[in-house]
């Protein structure tokens, strides 16, 4: 890529419902937003990732994260947690995309210094919407930090 070509976004995708992760995915391929997708399916796993750690050690920074809040081993609040109090990943932005529509996960999350919250649709439309609105968002409205 030349000096004056935009970088493809990088989004990567926690969750550890591959069902949801096949939607989130097809809903991203949607839009001509140019992006690359990593997906890891738990919080430990996140970290390793968001570190370049273990089997991730080539991996990429991601522009942005879509964080699911229940995961097992370390769920999405601790990743959440995690990453916002890491001095070189805390600028990375993260949008919880969960289920739960509960004020506490709502304003935990918040408080957790998230930078979006989505519940996700049941309808599968609205989910594909949901996820294209944050892709567009994302891919062409906000202007995100400079990866180091």
């Amino acid at each position: 890529m030349g000096a004056d070509s935009p970088q493809p976004v990088r989004i990567l995708v926690v969750d550890d419902d591959p069902g949801d992760v096949l939607m989130i995915e097809e809903a991203l391929a949607d839009s001509d937003v140019d992006k690359v997708i990593d997906v890891v399916s738990d919080g430990e796993e996140a970290m390793e990732f968001l570190r370049a750690e273990g089997r991730h050690e080539q991996a990429r920074r991601p522009d942005v994260i879509l964080l699911d809040l229940n995961m097992p081993r370390m769920d999405g609040r601790q990743v959440l947690g995690a990453v916002k109090q890491d001095e070189d990943l805390r600028t990375i932005p993260i949008v919880v995309l969960t289920t739960s529509n509960a004020d506490t996960d709502i304003v935990g999350s918040y408080t957790l210094q998230a930078n979006a919250y989505v519940t996700k649709p049941i309808d599968l439309d609205d989910f594909n919407d949901v996820v294209r609105r944050i892709d567009e968002f994302f891919g062409r409205v906000v202007v995100l930090p400079k990866r180091v």
